[in-house]
This record gives C-alpha cells, structure tokens and sequence, in this order.
C-alpha cells in the first residue's frame, strides 16, 4: 500500500543537513512497514533493530559509544553498515534505557550514518534521567491512512488524480462513485491493517474486528505505561470521545466524564492520550483575526478520535448505516464527518487547526486555520443540508477573505463561499 510520507522520508534522506529521525504516530497505523519499504527501495541495506525483543538492545545504549553500537547492530542484524547505503532502523526505541537520548551521539559524532526510529508513546516514555534530544533529530508525525491513500489501496487511482487536479467536472459526472467510496472509507477507516483486510475481500466483521483489536491494544497500552490512578483517568476520558461528539455542542465537558470533575483532574489524561497520537486536540479560538494563537482559548477544546474506523467500532455503528448512510445512522453523522474532516486536515501539514464559537451564542465554525496568514473558516455539513448561518456571520463579522463549506454536495463556487465535496476535501487544501 502506497503512504505519502514516503516522499518526505525521500526529502529526510536527501537532506544534506539530515539528523536522526524520529517517525511519531499512534500504534498500528504502519511506522514499521514504511521505515522497511523506505529502505528496501531507496537503500542498499537495511539493518533493523527491533529492540523490545532482542535480548542484546537491552543494554546497547548503555555508553552512548557510537562506534561500539554500529558494531553491535552489525553483528546483530548481519548488515553491513555503510554510511548513506544503509539504513539503520531502531524499532519499539523507547523500550530501552538511552535510546533516545542517543540519537544526541548519533547527530554530533556521526551524522554520516542515516538512522531513523520509531515507536508507540515516544516522548511519553523516557528512562529517568534520560532528556530528549531537543534541537539533534529530524521529526515527521504519522497518520491513519487517509482517504487519498485508501482510493489508491482499492484501485481507484483514475479518482484520485482527479482530485489531485481539481478537475471538478470530470469529478461532477462521479459524484456517485465518490460519495460510495467515501462511505466506504467512513467505516473501514485508515489504520493499515482494516485497510488491507478490506482490499483482501475479507467480511466487513473481520474489519471490524481488526478495529476492535487495535482499540484493545490502546487500552492495553493506558494500563502498561501510566500509573494505576492516571490510567483509570485515561480510559475514562478516551471512552468519553464517542459521548462529546455525539452532543450537538461537541466541547469537551469534564463533568460528562464524571460528576464534579473538574480540569486538574483530566489535564494529565487528555494530554497522554494526545502524545500517544489516540487522540486530535482542537483549541477554541474566541476570535477569527490572524494570527490565530493570539486568541487561543485554552480552556476551552473538542476532543477528537485519530480514526474513523475506530470511532465507528467505539459505537458499534452498524455497517449497513455507516456505508448506505441509513437514517439510523444520524445520531453519530456530524460526529463521523467531523472526524473524517478532520483526519484529513491534520495529514496535510503542522498548521494548527481550531474551532470557533462566540460566548454566550450558538454561533459557531467546525474548524479555523491559517493559510499564508490569512485565516480559513471551514464549516462541515454530514449531507446536502448545506444552510450556513454562523459561517455567514463568522465571515461578516471578521472581514475574511473567502470562507469554505465542506459536505455532501458537488464543487460549486459562489460570491463569498466555496462548496467543496467532503471526499475531496484533502486535495483541495493540499499544497496551500
């Protein structure tokens, strides 16, 4: 399966001020796959390391001693370790003492060797009196299969240069075809795994399953690295996901999590499941003028699930709602196209992205952000019910440039508004 951020792994490696790498991202959405097919076709040799399970990596941090640690991974992994026609890949890295605190060495004794690792919680996981290495590494976040990846993991490449392109009438005539796919994606989701089991021909219950697992997997990973009373907050806030976007208000209510709760209570939480990549953070802004951090309201914010597919298993939403679009399925359709929206801003770039809503008012905009230093509201519609009052008031009040409606209907431009198709959301921000 094709992911993009094979390209800017491609720019890492031709970089001639390249340091270590770091690839970020929740579990099982493929950091391991990619660093393999990375280096299995832009490298003569790939050594790889994966150090939760190889008894020698317990103790190969142990001096920070670069040219002793080569030799190990060498006799190791039986890889000839060559600057530049090499890749060194340290897998699970922050399973061992000094790991990461290495890669220090690695960038300032011996930036002729290429070495990119990856891992679940990195960050979260430091050894004590380990530091991270602030201002020595090269980092790139990871993310769910997006949509664009998933048109091309079922063969529907032709569909993907269209949007690629913005040839809005050739993909007017497919609206259709798009809207089934899209549907589709709603339910299967991006983690590789659903992905390729859904490719494969397998049952939709099988996909669900696989979502199930990997739901496990986290829950399994909250109880491992977070202490007994911390890991009772964690699960209680990442279970509450489906319940605060299932509201029509969809802030995140620490009282809804449990009664009398207050934020020192939860802030710990919120931010462990936002490290480990579970869960997309969006900041209210009080204000649409640039630059948009100046009006960050940090007490205020929706929580948001890195994966459709996930969410959809969360609420075991059943199929046939999911991808008919059955009326049943209308209670979770704004959250499930939010999330999608989302999803697939957050693949694009390192933009920070908001919402807006004014005090005291039921006017609010899904998303804001800023474009060349300019701001982009950004309204999002489950269906063709495309009325948008608070983003007519939004674009009044604050001068803006151009607004943008994102929902079921084709591209279609108008004075002040564009309409752009929710399935070709991605492409039409991409690159701006």
């Amino acid at each position: 399966m094709y992911r993009t951020i094979i390209q800017q792994l491609i720019e890492w490696k031709n970089n001639p001020d390249r340091k270590p790498l770091i690839l970020k991202g929740a579990r099982q959405i493929g950091k391991t796959w990619i660093l393999k097919e990375f280096g299995k076709t832009q490298y003569q040799h790939v050594a790889y390391v994966r150090c939760d399970n190889e008894p020698v990596a317990r103790n190969l941090f142990m001096d920070y001693n670069i040219s002793r640690i080569l030799k190990v991974v060498e006799a190791i992994t039986k890889v000839p370790i060559i600057p530049g026609k090499t890749l060194i890949i340290f897998d699970e890295i922050q399973e061992v003492k000094g790991g990461i605190h290495s890669l220090k060495y690695f960038c300032e004794e011996a930036p002729e060797y290429h070495v990119a690792v990856a891992g679940s919680l990195l960050g979260l996981l430091l050894h004590p009196g380990e530091s991270f290495p602030v201002g020595k590494v090269d980092i790139l976040e990871m993310h769910p299969m997006s949509f664009s990846e998933f048109l091309l993991a079922v063969n529907e490449s032709q569909l993907l240069d269209f949007l690629v392109e913005k040839d809005w009438d050739s993909i007017g005539i497919l609206h259709e075809r798009y809207i089934n796919l899209l549907r589709q994606y709603y339910y299967v989701g991006g983690m590789p795994e659903a992905v390729n089991a859904y490719i494969e021909g397998k049952t939709l219950e099988s996909v669900r399953n696989i979502q199930l697992s990997i739901l496990e997997a986290y829950r399994l990973d909250i109880s491992k690295h977070a202490e007994t009373k911390v890991a009772m907050r964690i699960q209680q806030v990442f279970n509450s996901i489906p319940m605060h976007l299932a509201k029509e208000n969809k802030k995140f209510i620490f009282s809804a999590v449990k009664k009398g709760a207050r934020a020192n209570d939860f802030e710990i939480a919120i931010q462990w499941l936002v490290d480990a990549g579970i869960a997309i953070k969006v900041q209210r802004v009080n204000s649409g003028l640039p630059p948009l951090k100046f009006y960050e309201d940090m007490d205020s914010f929706k929580l948001y699930l890195l994966d459709c597919g996930l969410f959809g298993a969360m609420v075991e939403a059943d199929a046939s709602q999911v991808i008919t679009g059955d009326n049943a399925f209308r209670e979770y359709k704004g959250a499930f196209t939010e999330e999608f929206v989302l999803e697939q801003l957050v693949t694009l770039s390192k933009r920070n992205i908001y919402y807006y809503s004014k005090e005291n008012s039921q006017i609010e905009v899904d998303f804001v952000f800023q474009i060349n230093g300019v701001s982009v509201p950004l309204e999002v519609k489950a269906e063709e019910n495309v009325k948008a009052k608070s983003l007519k008031l939004f674009h009044n009040e604050f001068s803006i440039i151009h607004s943008y409606r994102t929902s079921m209907c084709k591209y279609r431009e108008e004075e002040w508004l564009t309409n752009i198709p929710l399935y070709g959301v991605r492409e039409f921000f991409s690159g701006l």
